[in-house]
């Protein structure tokens, strides 16, 4: 079974729905496109910022990118703390570490702020590894089928499936995050967990 486990953040690890929807509310204000729902802008949570403005608002490149650094503004210092750990998933990460599972992150978050939330959550205490926008398997000396085959990335929208599909290694989707009902089974996922004591329970079967 898998001993080496990568934990995507947001929707994963915490709950970032506040801080996210909030800072891209923020940024379309500023762009002249006013949206009172934050539900709706759920679907920015987990796929990059740049592409979720093209489809969900019709933005060309250009307009994505002012999208991104009006988001930024206000995430830098604000929405990056509106933000919270799932409950249990700091026990859990106690109990696979305990374990000798060895523990990474990885989002499509710039590194800079995941370092940031790995540092003040104290996810570090668990964690070998943090990184944004990268599963080098190189890193961890991973790189053979054999070697990939210890290794599952949790995630919890399509693009982590896709993400772990790409670089060869197997997806455990989860249910508590932000994903369509179907999505992760549709993109393909290994395995399914729909809360966190799921996670623990598959995780951690003898």
């Amino acid at each position: 079974m898998y001993q080496n486990l990568l934990f995507d953040l947001d929707g994963t690890l915490t709950n970032s729905a506040e801080g996210i929807t909030k800072c891209v509310q923020n940024a379309l204000h500023l762009m002249g496109i006013e949206e009172p729902d934050l539900k709706k802008l759920e679907v920015f949570i987990g796929p990059p910022l740049r592409a979720s403005y093209m489809k969900y608002y019709g933005m060309t490149a250009e307009q994505a990118e002012e999208g991104i650094e009006l988001y930024r503004q206000r995430y830098t210092d604000i929405g990056i703390w509106e933000n919270k750990v799932y409950p249990g998933m700091m026990e859990l990460l106690g109990l696979l570490k305990q374990n000798g599972f060895r523990l990474g992150m990885c989002t499509a978050k710039p590194e800079v702020f995941a370092v940031r939330i790995a540092e003040h959550f104290g996810f570090n205490d668990f964690l070998v590894d943090v990184t944004g926008c990268s599963l080098d398997g190189h890193k961890w000396g991973l790189d053979t089928p054999e070697k990939k085959a210890t290794v599952a990335l949790v995630g919890d929208r399509r693009e982590d499936v896709m993400a772990a599909h790409a670089n060869g290694i197997a997806c455990i989707g989860v249910g508590f995050g932000f994903a369509a009902p179907g999505e992760l089974e549709e993109a393909g996922c290994e395995h399914y967990a729909a809360t966190v004591a799921d996670l623990k329970a598959f995780l951690l079967a003898k």
